[in-house]
């Protein structure tokens, strides 16, 4: 789509039969005081609407798939030609949209499942002896049909300690959860470290337990100072 922002909401503006003064008036009338001059800078690309002028527009342009009207059907994804940061700005806006309960309850329209991107953490989750897991510091990755549905984001292993199903380098995907059941493996913090593990939840007491016989369990000597991130459904080879 070669059409510019603010030639989108000129063109969604004349298909609601609304002159710029009469979107300034509705604006307004929700709580967003604008001119119709406002508008026109808008639409002409002089100036852009901030988060919320845009959310409201949306919804009084009665827009609902946000990603294909201003950003078009692409094949393979809204996010090509932006860097790590752009990538970023993209998520949080999804997220302010989430947040505003305007758009909630809507199927995702199938062209935008073609391509996901999932946070993947650069600072790796231990295999081994254990290593803090910065929940701010992690690149946006696209993904493809080989990463489950389920997944929320991506850790790097580091170590051998769950070999052989998990290999250093490789990548674990989790699903964001805060319970897991016995046996199941998954990521979790403990005395200030991350760790990739199988929980071992017996009557005996608490253990992560490691794939990898070479290594021994990690007693969980105060249960109420384990916290689960979530469970590990699925892996890929890091490139």
């Amino acid at each position: 789509m070669n059409n510019t922002l603010g030639e989108t909401l000129a063109a969604l503006r004349r298909k609601k039969k609304l002159s710029q003064k009469e979107l300034a008036e509705m604006l307004t009338k929700r709580g967003i005081p604008v001119t119709n001059q406002a508008i026109s800078k808008w639409e002409s690309g002089a100036s852009l609407p901030n988060a919320r002028q845009f959310l409201v527009l949306c919804d009084l342009l009665e827009v609902v798939d946000i990603p294909g009207v201003f950003m078009g059907k692409t094949d393979r994804g809204f996010l090509a030609g932006l860097n790590n940061k752009g990538r970023k700005k993209v998520y949080e806006y999804a997220d302010l949209l989430r947040a505003s309960g305007l758009y909630s309850g809507e199927d995702v329209p199938a062209h935008l499942t073609d391509v996901r991107s999932l946070p993947l953490y650069s600072l790796a989750v231990s295999a081994g002896t254990g290593q803090f897991l910065d929940s701010s510091d992690y690149d946006l990755v696209p993904v493809g049909d080989d990463v489950p549905l389920s997944a929320n984001f991506g850790v790097r292993v580091s170590g051998d300690s769950m070999e052989p199903e998990f290999k250093d380098g490789q990548i674990a995907w989790v699903h964001q959860q805060n319970t897991l059941n016995h046996g199941e493996i998954g990521v979790f913090l403990y005395d200030g470290n991350a760790y990739l593990k199988r929980l071992r939840d017996r009557v005996s007491g608490v253990r992560l337990q490691s794939l990898n016989p070479n290594y021994p369990d990690i007693v969980v000597t105060d249960p109420l100072e384990l916290r689960v991130l979530g469970k590990v459904v699925g892996k890929s080879v890091m490139k």
